[in-house]
């Protein structure tokens, strides 16, 4: 099948740290590659994946300068710009404009609640600030607040907000905008778990997690679903279904940084107030990775 613009498998990036808290910009350059090599349909750098809310102005331009000098245009770079400050989401999405990004993923704004009606003012001022492609972000887990299916649906009726990534867990919420949205919006299921189900339901593919991990293996999963290839897409999702639990057995994204770290594509380095994982947690991560045979498909990236 040929695969519209922000269809498939995006993966929301780690960051990849040096010991002294720096970015590890040879680390991530490589990370870039094997996602692309993998097959991933976009790349999210600087989400809650990526440890955004830990890197200042500067470090975030850098990440997504990066991101899209070592993707050469092969596939979109989606920065992660979003705030509980109007204000600043709105001038973050300026910046991912003038850096060059392909759209910007926006949080719903956490800690302060809004009602609907200021959810739709937000992100109505976001995607009037600048010309470049808005993809809602929903994350009640993350934020305290839920984004209803009546306020997304009249959100898709604005020309560049263009998506939503979907983690509400609520499939009921994800089949109402699915069924009412516009034709061209997006609907990005924001849970690895569900993502088979949210495809076969009539969406359009999602925002992964264990993409960091497994980009081929998610990928082929996702492509195989948009496919209509259910029987597949479901045999990969239980192979990885192990991996997409474990990646939350703490905080994300530490238990995903850990597996990288025992892939070697990256160090284990964290930012506060993220830590390393537990020992114990850290042997469960490692007996997944290594019955699904990652440590071996990371060989090459070791170099």
């Amino acid at each position: 099948m040929t695969k519209k613009r922000f269809q498939g498998t995006g993966t929301a990036m780690i960051t990849p740290f040096k010991s002294d808290g720096s970015i590890d910009e040879k680390a991530l350059r490589r990370f870039v590659d094997f996602q692309i090599d993998g097959g991933v349909d976009m790349l999210l750098p600087c989400g809650t994946t990526g440890e955004g809310a830990t890197l200042d102005e500067n470090e975030t331009d850098r990440v997504v300068q990066i991101v899209i000098e070592q993707s050469r245009r092969r596939v979109p770079v989606i920065m992660g710009a979003g705030s509980n400050s109007t204000a600043k989401a709105v001038q973050m999405t300026q910046r991912a404009r003038k850096l060059g990004a392909d759209g910007v993923l926006s949080v719903g704004p956490y800690y302060n609640k809004p009602t609907q009606q200021g959810y739709y003012e937000h992100f109505k001022a976001i995607a009037q600030a600048a010309d470049i492609p808005v993809i809602v972000y929903n994350v009640p887990g993350r934020t305290g607040g839920n984004i209803e299916a009546k306020t997304m649906l009249r959100l898709a009726e604005i020309p560049n907000i263009v998506a939503v990534k979907e983690a509400s867990g609520n499939l009921g919420q994800i089949m109402d905008i699915i069924r009412d949205a516009p034709r061209d919006f997006r609907v990005l299921s924001g849970d690895d778990a569900i993502a088979v189900a949210v495809v076969a339901l009539g969406g359009d593919g999602i925002i992964s997690v264990v993409s960091n991990e497994a980009p081929a293996m998610m990928s082929t999963t996702i492509d195989a679903a948009l496919e209509g290839n259910l029987a597949k897409a479901r045999e990969l999702h239980y192979k990885l279904l192990p991996l997409m639990n474990v990646n939350f057995i703490e905080s994300n994204p530490i238990p995903v940084k850990a597996a990288l770290a025992m892939m070697g594509l990256i160090e284990e380095n964290y930012r506060l107030p993220l830590v390393r994982i537990t020992p114990a947690n850290g042997e469960k991560v490692a007996k997944v990775i290594e019955e699904l045979g990652l440590l071996q498909t990371a060989g090459k990236m070791r170099q």
